[in-house]
């Protein structure tokens, strides 16, 4: 005797009042958003649970969405916090400020050590070297890596140059002077000036309060 699978029942389709509720929820409710990455949120609730959010597919791995098919309370949580400023859109990172640990949110190809605005240095900023408390100003920020940039001189890279040891290799390297000239913002430097490179992480730059 031949049988027929009864037919899927369909996702029963969620009342305005449940929606609505979900939106109340993903306001008031204790949860913890971590972003990962690539579009992905971790989302911790009050009842300790953890769950996958795919912010911009829309996904959760929480029951109310894989079994109802509807936008849950984390991912109209997750909308909320990027929306706030709390938590940084896909395609960002939150990140921690290399002299000051201020929180700021960077591209999430962005290579470190990471600057807020207050610390940032560029051409014409004065700074000092941390070893030796020496004031210089800059005259260029490369793009080229300590541990890729040649002192002729020493026979050694700037990363393995001795004072510079304690610091990051694969840091930008920094060009500047100890003469308190007046540097263009465009870099250019009275010939008669010596430039000496740093390691990005070695010099810290002189805000008004310091």
């Amino acid at each position: 005797m031949k049988t027929t699978a009864s037919p899927k029942a369909p996702l029963p389709v969620p009342s305005p009042d449940h929606l609505t509720e979900r939106s109340r929820r993903a306001r008031t409710e204790p949860m913890s958003v971590r972003p990962l990455g690539d579009g992905l949120y971790e989302v911790e609730s009050a009842s300790d649970h953890t769950y996958l959010v795919d912010l911009e597919a829309g996904r959760c791995t929480c029951p109310d969405h894989v079994f109802r098919g509807v936008r849950c309370k984390h991912v109209r949580r997750v909308a909320i916090e990027i929306t706030g400023g709390r938590t940084p859109p896909p395609g960002e990172i939150a990140v921690a400020c290399h002299d000051c640990d201020e929180p700021i949110v960077v591209d999430e190809d962005a290579a470190g050590p990471y600057y807020c605005a207050e610390h940032a240095i560029a051409p014409g900023d004065v700074v000092v070297d941390r070893e030796t408390g020496d004031r210089l100003t800059v005259v260029d920020v490369s793009e080229l890596r300590a541990d890729a940039v040649e002192l002729e001189a020493a026979g050694c890279t700037v990363a393995e140059y001795g004072t510079n040891e304690a610091y990051e290799p694969d840091v930008p390297v920094v060009g500047a002077v100890y003469h308190h000239a007046t540097v263009a913002s465009n870099g250019v430097v009275p010939a008669s000036l010596k430039v000496y490179v740093f390691p990005r992480t070695r010099l810290r730059r002189v805000t008004d309060s310091a």
